[in-house]
């Protein structure tokens, strides 16, 4: 399969090699060069971790850690490219482009059994499967009747997914996908062990114990809700031999102060920088600054009175000034965003310019036009004081974000007053899935560097979109994008434009605020960690200690 990226920077990787010598067993039960350094790191993640699952998942930092313990067809390499995990080598590929044939490599699950295709057949058919009510439900649109399936109007069993044998797995594609392979780097696309999950049911991924893996770590000590475990080497991961790190302690932190006061107290090597600290750090050789094509957003519900006003929403976007948030609220490297799509992440087909400089910027900050439509928003709805509940998750970059906007909004919109509250990621989610709510602020990182990954977000029977927002000319453009026109780069691209444009400017479903960037704190001594410009955020498959 031929490889192709799209545009975005190479992710930061440094790489130590290691050589061998006589060696002794360390407690977790792994080899090690006698008299070396142990291969032992401290490292922080932002928020909880709320599943295993891949089929369940719905935050970052939850996919940062199922990255962790499983593995799919493909993986990243060490330059940010596709390369072959679970597949023993590159898939047969039909004439027409739509089947894709691939050998599964003699691998095991963490409890000895084999990885085979029916755990891929298994694990795609979970997504897709509408009972199981899976956010990432819409990834699996690029299988034959993958749409069909998730909107309940094709059997789960005509998913272009078929188990020819154990060790064959055969994928149909609604359309071509030149790049197929970043798709399926992604977390939805992981296998799960079926005869296990099936055992497990709904309890499958809550806990530790409760999960089996595939990939380069095992994890230990997670109940489910505490908020600190560990990832240990897997002695049976099919390239074991390349991991060097035998322990991983995880452990949330909520602020990044309290990152920080570790990391210079020597009790963790990696943690994550936001706002005044990523300021502060600019100048240390331990900080690091990698552009990502994170998006931060507002996401108003538009099945309520006010927030269904179209006004309203194009008034409280247009009455943020983002560019004060990104450089002095966040200072990691984030820039104001107005679209949905993000800059330095998509090219177009023809002229290789950037989609977000090409459709231009959307709804920008404007102070007059926002209280304009502030105005009639008002005098249509009746009201002339409006109190919104904006929502957040309890991470220091939520909260802050929340504060900023409660401010702004509260200053540049007469009458309006922001009730502000960040609650435990999980809490947000169900409140979000539930329709409980006014405004809420999320983060987006996409699986693979196509305009579609960000614009599929508000197709109104994903998963993902919870704010009711539906539009059948939407839906059907992102259909058309996905099949119809995947043959024809150039009409596929303009259209992709014109729904960003509906999306904001018309319909204004999603109010995007930022493109977000990975600041983070690395001890020397910790090398060839992995951080992602999309998609998953970190990888320590590589990483290693020296002295």
């Amino acid at each position: 399969m031929k490889k192709k990226m799209f545009g975005i920077a190479a992710f930061t990787l440094l790489v130590l090699s290691a050589c061998s010598t006589t060696s002794s067993t360390t407690d977790s039960g792994q080899q090690e060069e006698q008299g070396a350094v142990a291969q032992e790191i401290q490292v922080s993640t932002a928020g909880a971790l709320s599943t295993l699952d891949s089929g369940q998942y719905t935050d970052v930092n939850s996919s940062d850690m199922i990255g962790q313990v499983a593995e799919g067809l493909y993986r990243l390499d060490q330059e940010g490219d596709p390369e072959l995990a679970m597949a023993a080598e590159e898939p047969t590929v039909s004439e027409d482009g739509l089947v894709y044939t691939f050998t599964i490599r003699d691998a095991k699950w963490s409890n000895g059994d084999p990885v085979t295709a029916d755990d891929f057949v298994y694990a795609f058919q979970y997504v897709a499967n509408p009972e199981n009510g899976s956010s990432s439900s819409n990834q699996m649109d690029v299988l034959k009747n993958g749409s069909q399936v998730r909107q309940g109007d094709a059997e789960v069993s005509e998913l272009g997914a078929k188990a020819l044998d154990q060790q064959t797995l055969e994928l149909t594609l609604t359309s071509p996908i030149s790049y197929l392979d970043q798709i399926l780097v992604g977390t939805p696309f992981m296998p799960k062990n079926q005869a296990f999950a099936e055992e497990k049911g709904a309890d499958y991924g809550l806990s530790a114990e409760n999960f089996v893996g595939n990939g380069p770590f095992l994890i230990e000590g997670w109940n489910g809700t505490n908020e600190s475990w560990t990832l240990t080497k897997n002695p049976d991961y099919w390239d074991a031999e390349n991991v060097q790190l035998t322990k991983i302690d995880v452990q949330v932190v909520k602020e990044t102060a309290t990152g920080v006061s570790l990391f210079e107290t020597g009790e963790l090597d990696y943690t994550t920088l936001t706002d005044t600290y990523a300021q502060q750090y600019q100048n240390s050789a331990q900080a690091n600054y990698v552009p990502k094509a994170l998006v931060g957003y507002l996401s108003a519900n538009q099945k309520r009175e006010v927030t269904g006003n179209v006004k309203v929403r194009q008034a409280i976007l247009q009455a943020i000034d983002k560019e004060a948030f990104a450089e002095n609220i966040l200072g990691d490297g984030s820039t104001a965003l107005n679209g949905f799509v993000p800059s330095n992440f998509a090219k177009d087909p023809e002229t290789d310019q950037d989609f977000r400089e090409e459709n231009g910027d959307l709804l920008p900050y404007d102070l007059t036009t926002a209280q304009d439509l502030w105005a009639q928003a008002k005098e249509e709805l009746g009201q002339d004081e409006i109190t919104l509940e904006l929502l957040s998750a309890d991470t220091a970059a939520a909260k802050k974000t929340i504060e900023f906007v409660q401010g702004q909004l509260e200053t540049n919109l007469p009458g309006l007053t922001i009730d502000a509250k960040s609650i435990p990621l999980q809490n947000r989610l169900d409140l979000q899935s539930q329709g409980e709510f006014d405004l809420v602020f999320g983060t987006w990182t996409p699986d693979y560097a196509d305009p579609i990954n960000f614009l599929e977000f508000y197709d109104s029977t994903g998963g993902l979109n919870t704010s009711g927002y539906a539009s059948e000319s939407y839906d059907q453009g992102l259909a058309e994008a996905r099949t119809t026109l995947a043959n024809d780069p150039a009409a596929r691209w303009d259209l992709l434009k014109e729904l960003e444009k509906q999306l904001i400017v018309e319909d204004t479903a999603v109010l995007p605020l930022y493109q977000g960037a990975v600041a983070y704190l690395k001890t020397d001594r910790l090398q060839g960690v992995q951080v992602f410009p999309f998609g998953r955020t970190v990888s320590y498959r590589l990483a290693s200690v020296t002295e």
